[in-house]
């Protein structure tokens, strides 16, 4: 698993197809308590929006764990700018990569202390998911 410190994602390269790719880290996501409240198919609308063929299969799940999201809007309202955590699943030439948004992030750019233990538990139910690939 790629992990560059301090970037904004992680990712991973699976052995599965794209579709397979999609649903497994869906199920494994649901197992640490995401649900999945959209899915944009990058190739799908850029072709029918602006008739670009983009040229590979793309496709961002926007997810969401209820609680946590309601503890850290409690921590911090204005916070929802940067949910739900997307996750995406890409067809490289190498295969399918999949990446996911490193919330520690949200503690670099937010200045609230209280932010950072919550953004670690976020980062390691997101890697979890990632690693059971």
């Amino acid at each position: 698993m790629t992990d560059q410190k301090p970037s904004y994602f992680f990712s991973r390269f699976v052995p599965y197809g794209f579709d397979e790719s999609k649903e497994l880290i869906l199920d494994f996501l649901k197992d640490e308590g995401f649900g999945l409240m959209y899915e944009i198919d990058v190739k799908n609308t850029l072709k029918e929006k602006i008739d670009v063929d983009f040229g590979k299969k793309y496709t961002i799940l926007g997810v969401c764990n209820p609680q946590m999201a309601k503890d850290a809007l409690e921590i911090e309202d204005k916070l929802g700018i940067m949910m739900p955590c997307n996750v995406v699943v890409i067809e490289q030439p190498e295969g399918t990569e999949v990446a996911a948004v490193n919330a520690q992030m949200f503690s670099q750019i937010i200045e609230n202390d209280r932010l950072e233990c919550f953004a670690n538990e976020v980062r390691g139910k997101l890697r979890r998911a990632m690693q059971r690939l």
